[in-house]
């Protein structure tokens, strides 16, 4: 029979969670059986080995179970504070040792070059083709640290890829709403910035671990993760990291409906910004910050507190500003910034332009394999649901559809 068919009595699932350790909220969140997944100890590596060089190669070695746990998280509050206080405070010692393989200083220059190759990879085509390639790539950058020679400072680079590597896997996950998987991932990369001691690179992996966390309606833990990387901000040089850990938290701020603390936040990211030089002069991973992206930012974080004008007006900024947000690299993420742009004006009574941008939402979304595009189209598809006596939203639902492979949890930048 299958397992859902029945479902023991309340006392029962308490009694069972309590005997697993599953913390007795998440048996409402994740309902029966689903729970029971928790009780799998296939995270206790990268969750519980030490915060050395050898734990660290160890959690990058461990890729983790065969189960898919879509949607669910495997960090909680206390896992979340303690694993930024080790992170703060971790000084790993990098031994150098004699093996009969010896990689230099050209071994990191190329997984430089293919990461970032990855990384544009991502944005143009979508996480479901480029996890594969990020996972092999710190499948390579482990071998090495494992099995071959460098000196310290090739170590530490060896380190940062990884750092890279993980983060981008980890990303690729959650953009395919693949929680779990992405969490491992994402204290892997953090593990590894601190053996690479790198600050900058473990607040950007931060930064992107706070998104998960606020889309998954813990907004504490996404602003404890992200003041846990600002509480050293005079470590990270890049004005570019900073902007962005202050717009995750005015995501964070805006969906909690704080608008004073989101506003300050939006502020904090374009006075950091304004500090920032080109690119090339910056953290390699954050080419895709910009006035235009601080925009959207501003734009989501007023659609979220009810702000459709200021939304609208934070939209048309982030593509007419001189420093404009680039639809051409950042495919899906024009398509994500599109369908909320329409919420705005659906927000407004502009049902007429919400059905323009809406088809444009479709045109664009064609060969993108990413969970996110596919759940905004499906949001926007029910916000017009209401509507469907005007003919012309009739036809829009029923061509968006067609294509549209059904709900699909919504994640969001």
């Amino acid at each position: 029979m299958d397992a859902k068919g029945v479902t023991p009595e309340r006392t029962a699932l308490l009694a069972i969670a309590s005997l697993h350790g599953i913390d007795l909220a998440d048996v409402d969140r994740y309902g029966w059986p689903d729970f029971l997944l928790l009780a799998l100890d296939d995270d206790r590596t990268v969750l519980e080995s030490p915060w050395t060089v050898a734990g660290t190669v160890n959690s990058l070695t461990d890729m983790g179970g065969p189960v898919d746990r879509r949607g669910f998280l495997i960090a909680t509050t206390s896992t979340l504070a303690a694993a930024v206080a080790q992170w703060r405070t971790a000084e790993p010692a990098l031994a150098v040792t004699d093996r009969r393989r010896r990689v230099g200083a050209e071994a990191t220059a190329l997984f430089d070059v293919r990461l970032d190759a990855l990384r544009h990879l991502d944005d143009t085509v979508g996480a479901g083709h480029v996890y594969d390639a990020a996972v092999l790539e710190l499948r390579l950058i482990t071998d090495l640290l494992k099995n071959a020679s460098y000196t310290e400072a090739t170590g530490r680079r060896l380190f940062a890829a990884a750092t890279e590597a993980s983060r981008l896997a980890g990303w690729c996950a959650y953009d395919h709403g693949r929680r779990a998987a992405a969490e491992r991932h994402f204290i892997t990369s953090l593990r590894a910035s601190a053996c690479a001691k790198d600050p900058a690179l473990g607040a950007v992996t931060l930064a992107f671990w706070a998104n998960l966390r606020y889309n998954a309606d813990d907004l504490n833990g996404a602003l404890h993760l992200v003041e846990g990387a600002l509480a050293d901000r005079r470590k990270i040089s890049s004005p570019r990291v900073m902007a962005m850990l202050h717009a995750r938290a005015a995501r964070a701020q805006s969906k909690a409906g704080e608008p004073t603390a989101a506003w300050h936040q939006v502020d904090a990211a374009f006075d950091a910004y304004s500090r920032a030089d080109n690119p090339q002069a910056d953290l390699p991973s954050m080419y895709w910050i910009n006035h235009g992206e601080l925009h959207q930012v501003a734009a989501s974080s007023a659609l979220s507190l009810g702000e459709h004008r200021r939304a609208l007006e934070n939209f048309d900024a982030a593509l007419t500003h001189a420093d404009p947000y680039d639809t051409a690299r950042e495919t899906r993420g024009a398509v994500i910034y599109q369908a909320r742009k329409a919420e705005a004006h659906l927000a407004i009574g502009d049902i007429d332009a919400a059905l323009d941008i809406g088809h444009q939402v479709i045109t664009t979304m064609g060969g993108i394999d990413s969970a996110r595009t596919t759940s905004t189209l499906e949001e926007l598809r029910g916000q017009l649901a209401g509507h469907q006596h005007i003919p012309t939203v009739r036809d829009f639902l029923d061509y968006a559809g067609k294509g549209s492979p059904g709900q699909i949890e919504r994640v969001e930048l």
